[in-house]
């Protein structure tokens, strides 16, 4: 088989959220966020696993998003929408059971007319500027919209990921000042503002990148492996390059393995000629430009030729991965391709 194996640790995702959920008071719920597929990972399979291990609660960006989900979850759980009610969503909305977030007059407008008595959150911009109603209009429309009885009052942290930034104490006061006194469950924290500390968890945490082994949770269990098989070896001689634009020409005889895999699936360009694979702990450079479907890789110091090589792993995780191609662990895994065979393993069950 040529194609790349990924394996996806249902149980590693669990215990993850049970480790967070364990970092705030018992009185505080956590949701679980479960946007862009599972974060890459497979909606359905992912949400069971979750909701096996104690989630009642989780959010997707977008409405088209949650019918997998809620064919996986049944109609208990409560699926939120950050995206809010746009034009269109009313018939999923209602027939799927969900509580948009409503992020402006407009969408509070269209919610309120077309499903009376549906339930809703309200999302507020405390400073990131990004979704949300800001501080003077959502003054003006507070004890109106209080009157209709919101599910949840959210916003989130633009810089949760450094503790130190300013901004987090600033967004903190800013949603305090929005919503103190409201007497509706809140929520600000997503992974990173659940590691600033319980004065960040309100009533409902909504915990993400964390949960499928990312940072900045550094105690997540690992969640997924990817192996990538070996096409063909070859030998080259020194003053030969390997892949296109000659980006690569080798100093000294070289064994070359020619893996399949590359940025069709999610593997980056910017991993050309600096990134690595592993065979076991011993780490492989990649030769030249990652191509569409193919990476050539260094092997010349190997004992053995190998039948595969793993992108990532135990030697290798998303955020070591995302470093040597200048991103972030979320783009590593939401970027992971359809092509890949995907293997959902228990292995802690």
């Amino acid at each position: 088989m040529s194609t790349a194996q990924l394996t996806i640790d249902l149980d590693a995702i669990a215990a993850n959220w049970r480790a967070l959920d364990a970092l705030s008071d018992a009185e505080v719920q956590t949701a679980a966020v479960i946007k862009a597929d599972a974060y890459g990972l497979g909606i359905a399979k992912v949400a069971r696993a979750l909701a096996a291990a104690g989630a009642r609660r989780f959010f997707v960006a977008v409405a088209e998003e949650a019918w997998g989900l809620r064919e996986a979850l049944g109609p208990g759980p409560e699926i939120g929408v950050f995206s809010g009610h746009m034009a269109g969503d009313t018939d999923m909305i209602r027939d799927l059971n969900l509580v948009p977030m409503l992020n402006s007059i407009e969408q509070m407008t269209r919610h309120f007319e077309a499903l009376p008595g549906h339930p809703f959150g309200v999302q507020l911009d405390t400073g990131m500027n990004r979704l949300g109603m800001e501080p003077a209009e959502w003054a003006a429309v507070r004890g109106l919209v209080l009157g209709q009885g919101p599910r949840l009052l959210m916003s989130h942290l633009a810089c949760a990921d450094e503790p130190g930034h300013e901004m987090n104490p600033r967004q903190h006061a800013t949603f305090r000042e929005m919503t103190d006194d409201a007497g509706v469950p809140r929520s600000l924290a997503a992974t990173g503002g659940i590691l600033l500390g319980p004065e960040y968890h309100f009533e409902l945490t909504r915990p993400g990148i964390g949960l499928y082994g990312g940072l900045p949770f550094e105690e997540a269990q690992p969640v997924v492996g990817l192996e990538l098989p070996v096409i063909q070896t070859r030998d080259i001689a020194a003053g030969e390059s390997v892949g296109y634009g000659n980006s690569f020409v080798a100093d000294r005889p070289t064994r070359v393995a020619t893996v399949s895999g590359g940025y069709a699936d999610g593997l980056s360009r910017h991993l050309s000629n600096h990134g690595v694979l592993f065979w076991g702990e011993i780490p492989c450079p990649i030769l030249g430009r990652v191509s569409m479907d193919l990476i050539g890789v260094d092997i010349t110091h190997l004992r053995q030729e190998p039948k595969a090589l793993t992108m990532l792993g135990a030697p290798q995780g998303v955020d070591d991965l995302a470093g040597a191609a200048g991103t972030i662990g979320y783009e590593i895994l939401t970027q992971l391709g359809a092509r890949y065979v995907r293997r959902y393993a228990r292995a802690h069950a």
